[in-house]
């Protein structure tokens, strides 16, 4: 099989045309749900989607390895991986709330070069090849998107993902300031943060704790869109455990709030030391 960004991300669609209903029928019906070691729920949905995922990859590239969430890295000495998180928003899934996720990325030599998020939930998917641009919308029909044109913090939106996590993390004051200082700001959380940023529809997403896989295809979204996505310190990367997403012009003036108040926690801790 021809494994070009566009090849591979035509194929990403099909394995969605197929991992979209069974999501769906979990969604709609009854759910057997676990906690993992870190607390986080795991359905059989997710299991399912991965297994499906998997054994259709081997099936049509068997010299690719995968990455996936709920059965880990598999990618052994392979030159090109697929970086797969089968229910992005599964507590949102088991609460009934429609924003979740189907998460792929391909990576190949550290490069990533084509993503697909599908939110059948939502009627939407948005995707990305690299160097192609960015699309979104129904699935079948989707159109270039961009981030916004917003240059000043009054007139942004900020996205974030649990006040917890950025509080505990030592960023709450930092928060105050983005949000104080900003014209609206909203908790939506997981993909769809991310999605929101690269579609033009706010401008900043902050996120303590996420991982490759919660990462991989937002962050190539994300820049074929226009935007950025760092972490915490400005290095561009898609493994986490930060990430902040913006549409590019306001990424300097947030990684600069986001530095002086890591710096600021570092010296008071240091000074009770």
């Amino acid at each position: 099989m021809p494994d070009s960004p566009e090849a591979l991300l035509a194929f990403a669609h099909r394995l969605a045309d197929e991992t979209d209903p069974i999501a769906m029928a979990y969604f709609a019906g009854e759910l057997t749900i676990t906690a993992k070691h870190d607390r986080t729920l795991v359905t059989q949905a997710d299991t399912g989607v991965e297994t499906l995922l998997r054994e259709r990859i081997a099936a049509t590239y068997p010299e690719h390895g995968v990455m996936g969430e709920e059965f880990g890295d598999t990618a052994g000495e392979a030159e090109t991986r697929w970086i797969v998180d089968p229910i992005d928003g599964t507590h949102n899934f088991v609460r009934g709330i429609p924003i979740w996720a189907t998460l792929l990325a391909v990576e190949r030599s550290g490069e990533l070069l084509a993503a697909l998020v599908s939110a059948p939930a939502l009627g939407q998917r948005w995707s990305a090849v690299r160097g192609g641009g960015a699309f979104g919308g129904a699935a079948g029909k989707e159109t270039p998107i961009h981030v916004s044109g917003v240059s000043q913090m009054s007139q942004a939106q900020i996205l974030f993902g649990t006040l917890r996590s950025l509080e505990s993390g030592g960023l709450g004051d930092a928060v105050r300031r983005l949000v104080g200082g900003a014209w609206r700001d909203r908790g939506f959380g997981d993909f769809w943060g991310y999605m929101l940023v690269a579609q033009g529809s706010a401008e900043v997403m902050l996120e303590m704790g996420p991982t490759t896989w919660d990462l991989a295809a937002p962050s190539l979204i994300v820049n074929e869109a226009g935007g950025s996505l760092t972490d915490f310190d400005g290095h561009e990367s898609f493994t986490g455990p930060t990430a902040v997403a913006t549409n590019a012009h306001l990424h300097d003036a947030v990684l600069q709030i986001l530095g002086e108040s890591l710096s600021l926690q570092a010296t008071n801790g240091a000074a009770g030391a």
